[in-house]
């Protein structure tokens, strides 16, 4: 009995807490997904509406400079100075009106210093702004000041929306009129209205006073974005800047932020076309002063939630039965976990041992480069020799006729002799340190390694031998500086095996001629070509092979397989060829060093 108890209460206790977990999986799926969605249509918005701003702003500024042009022109000046001359102002009516079809403007007029229109491209309408006063329009004001002016506002006389750009006339430096251009803003809507139904998107622009009046919704224009108090409809009205339309409020929830951050906000509108929640970002045209605001439609993100639950309920369930199942294999898990452990440390113990092998097969590698440079330098040691012995002879030869100069008193003669020795000592320092260098067991350390340098010092150790086999030699190399990242005592070592097997590939050969050039552009190329007879075609696929090796070339057997690692382990390739002439062609392929400028 109790022990059924138990595990009812045990069963009690998992049913809550998955019960517990699944709300909570549910609340965060919920609040994430519709962060996670607004924030997507925030970065959406924010492109469109700086799209949209771009698109407005090309089309404003199609007529930004035509008064400015137009004010220039002396007919104006005239006209202004000639307003009782019928003919003058019908002849100016007239060329308004082609200008207005030329510049696809809405309207242009002439007004004289009191802000009385004089003369209109639309003369012959019954709406004509001629004798229509203008004073009070800011756009005018701003003109008749010396400045341009620009103004959004609802024509008297046309009753149409249009946005006004004014330049002042001038007549000997004094403003005697203004010159004005009016663009109907209708078209900017209708094309705005069809980039933001392309873009699912609504949109609309108000003015400094909120009000909208361009939307791509019907029931949005000529509305507030907030609360109209009393005065703020005596002063709309004042300014007549709607002419005679009225002007109705929108109903935002929250109340629209007029004023602070202009980041994205969610709004619910209700209007005549009905009611939806937006996600609301706008943006300021200075040119214009207007307020662009981008209205992006929340009802797709809200009707993808359900879908998101449910899969989020789902997943949850899933996960949950996997770990009540996971519970219940919980013994069998520990024995796996424990095979597992034992596993591991086997494979330590075998990772351990492959790494030891590792090291001592590097260890016998480095012995065997060490070995194939001592085996070159024991091949060269008669021309060593010979190079050394020279010296040291010449050095037994002064030395004994400067104990004769001494002996005689003859100090100046024995003071060069002195030198000569002196010279003859370095020259074997020279010569012994070269090799020194070359014999030394490399310590592995890259670094950055001039290629004219290596090749001069590899030309040291081989040149007593080129000297006895009669090898003319032919060097190209660079007049700059050229350098690769690697051990420069290895490199020196492939170039000193490649040059003795030319040697004695030369050896049966009556013309002998070693010619290196080397190549410098995105890589390093060295090439080393003899005049030998070459290498067998059957050959070119097994000379890079250890111990093998030809009866024409008598090499080390490991020679060119350890020159063609080392060129490997500075990300390089060694290849052979055999040239059209005669005698073969080695290649040698590094990456070119590149220093980095401070």
């Amino acid at each position: 009995m109790f022990s059924f108890s138990t595990i009812k209460k045990r069963k009690i206790v998992v049913s809550v807490m998955v019960i517990i977990g699944l709300l909570l999986t549910l609340k965060v799926t919920h609040w994430y997904w519709l962060e996670q969605g607004t924030e997507s249509i925030a970065y959406q918005s924010e492109k469109q509406i700086n799209e949209l701003v771009i698109f407005i702003d090309d089309a404003l500024g199609h007529y930004e400079n035509i008064p400015a042009v137009l004010a220039q022109n002396p007919i104006f000046e005239q006209s202004l100075l000639d307003q009782q001359n019928p003919q003058a102002i019908k002849k100016l009516n007239q060329y308004l009106s082609e200008l207005q079809q030329v510049t696809e403007s809405s309207d242009i007029y002439l007004t004289d210093a009191m802000g009385v229109a004089i003369a209109a491209s639309n003369w012959d309408k019954s709406n004509s702004f001629i004798n229509q006063d203008y004073s009070f329009r800011p756009y005018f004001i701003e003109a008749i000041s010396g400045r341009s002016g620009r103004y959004y506002a609802v024509g008297t006389s046309s009753n149409k929306r249009g946005f006004y750009f004014a330049n002042p006339v001038y007549h000997k430096g004094v403003v005697f009129g203004v010159i004005v251009v009016k663009v109907d803003i209708s078209l900017i809507e209708q094309q705005s209205s069809g980039i933001a139904i392309a873009s699912q998107y609504e949109f609309m622009i108000s003015d400094p006073d909120n009000i909208v009046f361009l939307s791509s919704m019907n029931g949005w224009r000529f509305n507030s974005l907030t609360p109209l108090s009393q005065s703020k409809r005596f002063a709309l009205n004042a300014s007549k800047r709607y002419a005679n339309r009225p002007i109705g409020e929108l109903d935002f929830v929250p109340q629209f932020a007029s004023t602070g951050s202009n980041k994205p906000q969610v709004y619910r509108i209700s209007s005549i076309d009905g009611q939806e929640q937006y996600l609301e970002h706008h943006q300021n045209m200075p040119n214009a002063n207007w307020n662009v605001h981008i209205l992006a439609p929340m009802t797709p993100l809200y009707e993808s939630l359900p879908p998101i639950l449910l899969l989020a309920a789902t997943l949850y369930s899933l996960l949950a039965l996997f770990v009540l199942y996971s519970l219940e294999r919980r013994r069998n898990f520990i024995r796996m976990r424990q095979a597992q452990n034992q596993l591991e440390q086997r494979v330590k113990e075998r990772t351990l041992e492959l790494e030891q092998a590792n090291n001592q097969l590097k260890d016998t590698q480095d012995e065997l480069i060490q070995a194939a440079k001592l085996t070159v330098i024991g091949s060269l040691s008669a021309s060593i020799n010979h190079e050394l012995n020279q010296p040291l002879a010449a050095l037994r030869s002064y030395a004994q006729n400067t104990q004769t100069f001494i002996g005689r008193n003859m100090i100046e003669d024995a003071r060069s002799n002195i030198n000569i020795m002196i010279e003859l000592t370095d020259r074997l320092a020279d010569i012994i340190a070269q090799f020194k260098s070359f014999t030394r067991k490399s310590q592995g350390k890259d670094n950055a390694t001039d290629i004219n340098q290596s090749i001069e010092q590899a030309l040291t150790i081989v040149q007593p031998e080129m000297d006895k086999q009669g090898v003319k030699l032919s060097l190209a190399l660079l007049k700059g500086s050229c350098q690769i990242w690697g051990d420069s005592v290895r490199l020196q070592q492939v170039l000193v095996n490649l040059m003795s097997n030319a040697i004695v590939a030369m050896q049966q050969s009556k013309d002998r001629r070693l010619h290196i050039e080397v190549y410098c552009d995105t890589k390093v190329n060295i090439s080393i070509q003899d005049s030998g007879p070459g290498v067998r075609q059957s050959q070119m696929s097994k000379i890079f092979e250890p111990y093998y090796t030809t009866s024409e070339r008598q090499g080390l057997g490991l020679g060119l397989s350890i020159s063609q690692r080392i060129i490997e382990s500075m990300q390089g390739s060694i290849t052979v060829e055999n040239a059209q002439q005669g005698g073969a062609i080695f290649h040698i392929i590094l990456p070119l060093y590149l220093r980095e400028e401070v």
